[in-house]
């Protein structure tokens, strides 16, 4: 029976190489075929995402190699929210600024983990686009071998500036020229969108590759899966602890069905799980006066997420109006969010505007 086994892994492992290395499609032949589609592209914007892909591939073996390298821990630092910093914050952020910031892509870079923009330095010719990121998705998850991930945000800086300031980033959602993340799990993937598709790539370590895996992701319209931080429950406003009452009743309940909850503490990884197989996404506004109007970053997290699940078919909202259509305050605004499966989000929509 061992041997039977040992076979078919091996006919897998083959036939993958033959099907899909040798014949399918990788990012960067992916990206350029993007490119192609548009007329008159210079193809400064298909460099600036393969810097990124490289940036996402280094972050990648520094969180696989983990203690081996001595990068688990804090870093004995807090970033403007308040929040201590991981050695691989930091790491990560630096590889992201390191692998951007040469080639004359991008005009300017803002990150979760810094206070203000990040200027292009002088030595290098600065390009037309802006670059958001959060370096480290998930971070708590580091020290505990859990899945973290990175996620990224490209919009046009204004025409004719040269030197970009904070104001120019303030962009809303439906600004965005591409938004995409990266998954360092069992496998490390990446998920991309440039407006018309959602597409996903999975890296083979053993040719430095990422191979287009997962064309034309979908998110599932109907789901029996919601994602919350469930220890938050007392600061809930109505519409958000109905629908998780009546998503707990299961069949016995008004929904007639049985609900599973999930929660990874990092919403790359949720957002991942809901393209692959549907659920609902929440981080709900919270009564609490230290909370404020929501938890998560509208132009780091929010904005290219819920990018990304619209473009997949699903629906992203504060439960009051779309977050994509958001006009950013500050570079660091929080905001609610509720995305993933949209008849889901549609019906916690409804309760919001039923009072």
């Amino acid at each position: 029976m061992l041997h039977v086994v040992l076979r078919m892994i091996i006919k897998t492992i083959f036939g993958y190489r033959k099907g899909n290395m040798m014949n399918g499609m990788t990012l960067t032949q992916f990206i350029i075929e993007e490119q192609r589609r548009v007329a008159g592209a210079s193809g400064e914007f298909t460099g600036l995402v393969n810097d990124v892909v490289t940036a996402c591939k280094v972050i990648s073996n520094a969180v696989n190699k983990g203690a081996l390298i001595g990068v688990l821990g804090s870093a004995g630092s807090e970033n403007i929210q308040g929040e201590t910093q991981k050695k691989l914050d930091v790491i990560a952020n630096d590889v992201m600024i390191r692998s951007t910031q040469w080639a004359g892509h991008v005009a300017a870079m803002a990150s979760e983990e810094m206070d203000d923009i990040y200027p292009i330095p002088p030595q290098y010719p600065r390009g037309k686009y802006l670059l958001l990121f959060d370096p480290l998705d998930g971070s708590s998850n580091i020290d505990v071998n859990g899945s973290v991930g990175t996620i990224f945000s490209v919009l046009r800086c204004p025409e004719g500036v040269s030197r970009p300031t904070a104001a120019d980033f303030l962009q809303p959602g439906v600004s965005q020229v591409c938004a995409g993340y990266a998954v360092y799990g069992p496998s490390t993937m990446i998920v991309l969108t440039f407006g018309h598709g959602v597409n996903g790539f999975t890296l083979d370590r053993d040719v430095g590759e990422f191979v287009l895996t997962h064309p034309d992701m979908q998110v599932p319209a109907d789901t029996q899966e919601f994602a919350i931080n469930a220890s938050n429950e007392r600061f809930w406003e109505p519409p958000v602890r109905r629908y998780v009452e009546e998503c707990q009743a299961g069949k016995a309940g008004v929904r007639g069905k049985d609900f599973n909850m999930r929660w990874v503490a990092a919403m790359a990884v949720e957002v991942h799980r809901i393209l692959l197989r549907g659920g609902v996404f929440m981080y709900p506004k919270s009564t609490a006066e230290s909370a404020g109007a929501g938890k998560l970053r509208l132009m780091y997290e929010v904005n290219p997420m819920s990018f990304i699940i619209e473009q997949a078919g699903g629906m992203s909202s504060t439960g009051r109006e779309r977050v994509m259509e958001l006009q950013p305050e500050a570079l660091h605004q929080r905001v609610p969010v509720i995305l993933g499966s949209r008849n889901e989000v549609e019906r916690i929509v409804e309760y919001h505007q039923a009072g």
